[in-house]
């Protein structure tokens, strides 16, 4: 905890901890996380498929392909259509007339394709040959420079529809590789659908599973919830396009791909290939929960587009529909294997529950047409299933919505008359300043009432949606503080997550966000490690932390933020402090009714520059150090680093 430059000190800071009479209980969910499929967060990203459009279902059915036609060979195909799938509708036909090793397609992946040397990769196609002599088919998997990285070759294709593959084995790492499907031999008439090249090492090697290392940096987080699939995804601009939880579980081949809402949704970064295959479905979302000990939180639309573009409703009185879809989730998570959702979820390879407890209805929804539906919904829910805890919305930030404050305040107000709530869900996307300032924003707040979840929250170094945010230390370190007073605010607010989680580095829409990657690597931001020491250093329960002689900023803003919890688990008391200031804050820390004279951990995450922050090349520029420190005495005098967040773990014998 030493300085690393000569910078001035403060004066010194009395920090007090004692036990709170209340002996208010922190929540295990505390602190958890949230996926929406923004930034190609899911295709592209956290589902680990590399071939885009594999179905040849995107409204621009060969949009991801090109058709390759070389010298010395003959053919021509189209795009023909299964008359009886309309979800999976289109195949691609191929009609051969002459072969010489150069006739075929080639897919470009979500901005190339990340290739590691040594690895295996599951080659798949569904075919069948109408007519003309027997063909035999070569996968290449190339460079971006031509070289070739893979190849294997796939026959006996007759004319029925079916499933063929091979695996492959990379001879060398590529970033942007690309897959190349040729016809080596044969003529007539050939279709295939369903193209996939998957990677065999993906999170505890499933087939239609996730991409290991972004599944490894959410359970390093250990996340008491997963909130999914969003976000404004639930929404949709308009109700057609909605997220249908339905169309995303059973086979891949048979679940029914829409666009992306985010794909033109902001002008600095239009994705017009952006669409759900939902092979990241609702199935693998629970089994992801299950992988990362994540209490699961789905999200499902009540019956309203997104406010902020079409603000399309279903009437009241034709909610029923959307009720029902509900009512059907619980029963896919919960039920029996032999009820009729269970028997679904048992299907896919899962017999036993999920045991959801947690269910959220609509996502930043607002206004008198956002109450006349929740009431009807959630008295259904409530009657049939009391054990569901479910979440209200209060719109989207106030600095960006229609009437701000205002219409929070009238959420608010009809909430707390409800008997069929549990939990409200807050958005805050503020600068960097608003976080440091409002430290204490729940000190106050009414406790009759709902619980609080803060859903989705992020320091914007620029301003809401900008493309010039940043993920720097500035904006971590105050969100840290801003935890601390979540924190001291346990008894009301049990749940609080960073938004977005993903974003890949070529395919964004949207920053700052908590974890960056490419086709082959993954970074934490400066958030990321923050969210992580405040969820693996929670505790079990809230101290009372008293501060005296805190440095200033300036006049709106403390410089020095601290919280205290004890962990029954391990009889620690582990005390955050953030210290925002460009100096050494000396404090005197005094423990009340506790002794020791022990050793205690300590973890520091800190900057020189409010500036800095971790990228692709420098991915632990802002990384956690630990170091030890023997405390012989109570009260003890510590120095806390500038511009600093410090976790500090004491054992206590009493």
């Amino acid at each position: 905890m030493k300085n690393k430059q000569p910078v001035d000190i403060e004066p010194t800071v009395k920090l007090t901890i004692s036990a709170d009479p209340r002996g208010i209980r922190i929540s295990p969910t505390m602190w958890g996380i949230f996926f929406e499929d923004i930034n190609f967060g899911g295709d592209g990203g956290l589902y680990a498929e590399l071939i885009k459009n594999r179905s040849f279902e995107f409204p621009d059915h060969m949009m991801g392909w090109s058709r390759i036609l070389e010298t010395g060979s003959a053919g021509y195909m189209y795009i023909e259509r299964h008359p009886e799938d309309p979800v999976n509708a289109h195949y691609l036909r191929m009609d051969i007339r002459k072969t010489g090793d150069g006739f075929g397609i080639s897919n470009e992946g979500f901005r190339g394709m990340g290739i590691r040397e040594g690895a295996e990769y599951r080659f798949s196609l569904q075919a069948r040959q109408v007519e003309g002599e027997p063909v035999i088919l070569r996968i290449e998997v190339v460079a971006e420079d031509g070289r070739r990285l893979t190849e294997g070759t796939i026959n006996g294709i007759d004319n029925q529809w079916r499933t063929h593959e091979v695996m492959l084995i990379a001879s060398a790492t590529e970033p942007r590789a690309r897959m190349k499907l040729f016809v080596e031999s044969g003529d007539g008439i050939l279709d295939l659908d369903m193209i996939s090249l998957f990677p065999m090492d993906t999170y505890k090697r499933r087939e239609n599973g996730l991409r290991a290392d972004l599944v490894q940096m959410l359970a390093e987080l250990k996340p008491g919830f997963f909130r999914f699939p969003g976000g404004c995804i639930v929404e949709g601009r308009t109700l057609a396009q909605r997220y249908q939880w339905k169309s995303t579980v059973g086979h891949p081949a048979g679940r029914r791909l829409i666009v992306n809402r985010w794909n033109t949704e902001f002008a600095h970064r239009i994705t017009q290939d952006y669409y759900q295959s939902f092979g990241l479905g609702f199935y693998e979302y629970f089994l992801l929960c299950e992988d990362i000990g994540a209490e699961p939180m789905p999200i499902l639309n009540c019956g309203m587009a997104c406010q902020f573009n079409t603000a399309e409703l279903v009437p009241v009185e034709e909610l029923e529909p959307y009720i029902q879809d509900m009512l059907d989730l619980i029963e896919f998570a919960n039920g029996a294997a032999d009820s009729k959702w269970g028997q679904v979820r048992a299907g896919m390879g899962h017999p036993d529950p999920f045991h959801m407890k947690y269910l959220g209805i609509g996502n930043e929804q607002w206004g008198p047409q956002y109450i006349e539906r929740y009431i009807p919904i959630a008295r259904v829910l409530k009657e049939k299933h009391p054990e569901i805890q479910l979440i209200a919305g209060t719109g989207s930030d106030a600095t960006i919505f229609p009437n701000g404050q205002a219409e929070i305040d009238y959420l608010w107000e009809q909430y707390r008359k409800m008997d069929h709530i549990d939990i409200v869900d807050e958005h805050f996307y503020r600068n960097p300043d608003w976080f440091l300032e409002n430290v204490g924003f729940y000190d106050g707040t009414n406790r009759n009432g709902p619980k609080v979840f803060v859903g989705e929250w992020g320091a914007q170094s620029v301003g809401v949606a900008s493309p010039d945010n940043r993920n720097n230390w500035h904006c971590a370190l105050y969100e840290a503080a801003f935890m601390t007073g979540l924190e001291r605010n346990a008894d009301l607010v049990t749940m609080s997550c960073y938004a977005p989680l993903f974003g890949h580095e070529d395919a964004w829409q949207w920053r700052p966000d908590l974890i960056w990657f490419d086709n082959l690597r993954a970074y934490g931001s400066a958030s990321y490690y923050v969210q992580k020491l405040f969820s693996l250093h929670t505790g079990t329960r809230l101290l009372n932390t008293a501060v005296e002689k805190a440095p200033k900023l300036d006049e709106s803003k403390t410089a020095l933020h601290a919280c205290a919890t004890l962990d029954d688990s391990t009889n620690e008391v582990i005390i955050k402090i953030v210290n925002a200031k460009k100096a050494i804050v000396e404090a005197s820390i005094g423990l009340e009714g506790v002794k020791t004279d022990q050793q205690a951990k300590v973890i520091v995450l800190t900057s020189d520059s409010l500036e800095d922050e971790n990228s692709l090349e420098s991915p632990r520029k802002i990384f956690p150090k630990e170091s030890t420190l023997t405390i012989d005495s109570i009260p003890y005098m510590v120095s806390f680093e500038p511009y600093s967040l410090t976790i500090i773990r004491i054992p206590v014998g009493g």
